[in-house]
């Protein structure tokens, strides 16, 4: 693995150096012998572009390291060369990144991007419903309800990836039911949420508050 992530961060200058290794041998011995060198730097440099270093943020990102993703991400200078599966990813790691920075208008430009060049890839299964509700969080952050509700709606149809996001989707829906006086909705809504048992303690804490208010709602 390390070998690989070696390969990948300096793919494009082990590819130039094998493409004057391999000009070298084809002045010195001929085309032939030379060929399969020529090959190799092709693949590396071509790779270099069309694939970009998106796979060496894994572990930037379990790390919680997003100064390090970023870094990874800013060396891909020509990211419309990056095939569009690839390009989709990497724009919804932006659109991350710009999150975290709280420049929402930014990070909703950037997944959105991201979500419509990944729509049917195979690359983006399981993570367009993920992405989907960091929109609806993002239009909920900009107290736009309306578009809120058709991004956290779009990802429970798409699917989300853990009970947690689920519930994360769901718990928003109740808020935004109660906020529309749907107050029918939004318990089905909370009902949906407690049944998936979170654990995380922003969820938890979350739905010990709406606990307070959800069983005086009529309906």
């Amino acid at each position: 693995m390390k070998l690989l992530n070696f390969y990948i961060r300096y793919r494009l200058y082990l590819g130039l150096v094998l493409l004057a290794l391999a000009i070298v041998v084809h002045i010195y011995t001929g085309f032939w012998p030379a060929f399969i060198i020529y090959l190799a730097a092709v693949i590396s440099i071509v790779g270099h572009f069309l694939l970009g270093p998106l796979r060496l943020i894994q572990g930037y990102m379990e790390a919680g390291d997003m100064e390090g993703a970023e870094k990874i991400l800013n060396a891909v200078q020509f990211p419309g060369l990056l095939i569009k599966p690839i390009r989709s990813v990497y724009y919804t790691l932006k659109g991350n990144i710009a999150m975290t920075r709280q420049d929402f208008d930014t990070a909703e430009k950037l997944m959105k991007k991201g979500i419509d060049l990944g729509a049917g890839s195979s690359i983006m299964q399981g993570s367009e419903g993920a992405s989907l509700l960091q929109m609806g969080m993002l239009a909920l952050q900009k107290n736009n309800f309306k578009q809120a509700e058709s991004y956290i709606r779009q990802a429970l149809r798409k699917g989300l990836p853990d009970k947690e996001s689920q519930a994360a989707a769901n718990l928003q829906m109740c808020s935004i039911m109660m906020n529309k006086r749907e107050f029918r909705a939004a318990k089905d809504f909370f009902r949906k949420t407690k049944a998936l048992n979170p654990s995380t303690p922003q969820i938890v804490d979350q739905i010990k508050q709406m606990e307070k208010y959800i069983s005086r709602l009529p309906g």
